[in-house]
């Protein structure tokens, strides 16, 4: 059996190679990224088997399937109880939750074993309107103030913003909190309906426009309330995308 591992935290994915080779299976590959996943495919042989992350350091891993076909059969990993774990259960979808277990991943490898053939495919639109319900995205962040954990609601939350290599978010009330989480790790645990991100900067909060300014080049600036720091502007590549999501 032929099997890569795609996980972009170094002892995550070298705790899973020795639990496959615990298991006499050796791993081919281990990629960290979308884009080395992309490029890797592109230029060798399908594995017989995938153990896939969900988030990767570069977006999500779905992100590679739509760059190119993939002929194998997945196993998800994830550390995420936001996503749709009982979804991916009710459709017999593989996945195991992180910090994984070695009799889970025992039993995972069997079920491919007998169940899966290297023919299998991975229906891509399927699983993504598996993860695209409303319940599963994080509806609340614990932040770090001095001593104390403060727990704000997300729907609480104006915008998430980058600013000096760091993210914070910035609550309706006009107060701004350092967290450790990137913009790029934020976006997917976002419900769509209520986040965009509408340059590389900034991720806002549809409930919380106060106005939309037309600027050059056909972009938009827009104001929220209670956020005076900077101006938001709308880069031109995510107009349409913008404009989509008002509606």
């Amino acid at each position: 059996m032929k099997v890569i591992i795609i996980e972009d935290e170094k002892p995550s994915a070298r705790r899973l190679q020795r639990l496959l080779e615990k298991e006499g299976i050796s791993v081919i590959a281990t990629l960290t990224s979308v884009e080395e996943g992309v490029q890797w495919f592109r230029q060798n042989p399908h594995p017989d088997l995938i153990l896939l992350d969900i988030q990767l350091s570069d977006g999500l891993s779905f992100e590679i399937f739509e760059e190119v076909e993939i002929n194998s059969a997945i196993i998800f990993t994830t550390a995420y109880d936001e996503y749709a774990l009982k979804a991916f259960k009710l459709n017999s979808i593989d996945y195991l939750l992180k910090p994984i277990d070695e009799e889970e991943l025992e039993t995972a490898l069997t079920k491919f074993r007998t169940t899966h053939s290297g023919a299998d495919q991975l229906k891509l639109e399927e699983i993504k309107a598996l993860l695209s319900g409303s319940d599963n995205y994080k509806k609340r962040f614990t932040i770090s103030v001095g001593q104390h954990l403060k727990i704000i609601n997300t729907e609480d939350i104006a915008c998430f913003y980058s600013e000096n290599k760091a993210t914070y978010l910035h609550t309706r009330e006009n107060r701004s909190y350092l967290i450790d989480q990137s913009l790029e790790k934020l976006e997917p645990l976002l419900n769509p309906k209520d986040f965009y991100r509408v340059n590389r900067k900034f991720i806002i909060n549809l409930k919380c426009i106060e106005d939309i300014i037309s600027h050059t080049n056909q972009r938009f600036i827009v104001k929220l309330k209670n956020f005076n720091s900077e101006k938001i502007i709308v880069s031109r590549e995510r107009v349409k995308g913008f404009k989509d999501w008002l509606k």
